[in-house]
């Protein structure tokens, strides 16, 4: 069974100190425990350590802002890595002789209960079959993040 994984963009690097969270740049990753629907914080956790009918011990916690959390989707880009919610993708196509590239950001649609980049599904993004392509494009690849990356959903093609 596929143990779904998460991640939180964390603005502030000096709170990976204080809490001596292992983190990667400003994400840090690990599983998901949603707060009281009240409370305007979540959290990213660590492994389990033990449980017992009172508490609940992880390796490590960072709280997070309610409803930040990004979900791994279990799927790779062109150069293997994993991609979550929140990745822009890149995939490049030749028209006429000119290079077009489009950035995709990718996001949890609820009416559709799944991933989407863009107004595609994920899983039809990453696949070479495409009955919408008109032109042969270069598999997706991750080219940035929507936290550290925005602009790249701003490219306008020329």
């Amino acid at each position: 069974m596929m143990v779904p994984k998460f991640r939180a963009y964390i603005k502030d690097l000096d709170e990976f100190d204080y809490n001596d969270v292992p983190h990667k740049g400003h994400f840090v990753y690990g599983n998901l425990i949603k707060g009281k629907p009240n409370d305007d914080v979540d959290a990213i956790v660590g492994d389990l350590i033990e449980i017992h009918d009172e508490y609940v011990n992880v390796e490590w916690w960072q709280s997070i802002e309610k409803g930040s959390a990004e979900q791994s989707t279990g799927l790779k880009d062109a150069n293997g890595k994993e991609i979550c919610e929140g990745d822009i993708l890149a995939t490049s196509s030749r028209i006429g002789g000119k290079l077009i590239t489009d950035y995709l950001k990718v996001d949890w649609r609820e009416d559709y209960a799944g991933f989407f980049c863009g107004e595609t599904p994920l899983y039809a993004c990453l696949s070479e079959w495409n009955n919408d392509i008109k032109y042969p494009q270069t598999f997706p690849e991750i080219a940035g993040n929507a936290h550290e990356n925005p602009e790249l959903l701003e490219v306008q093609h020329g």
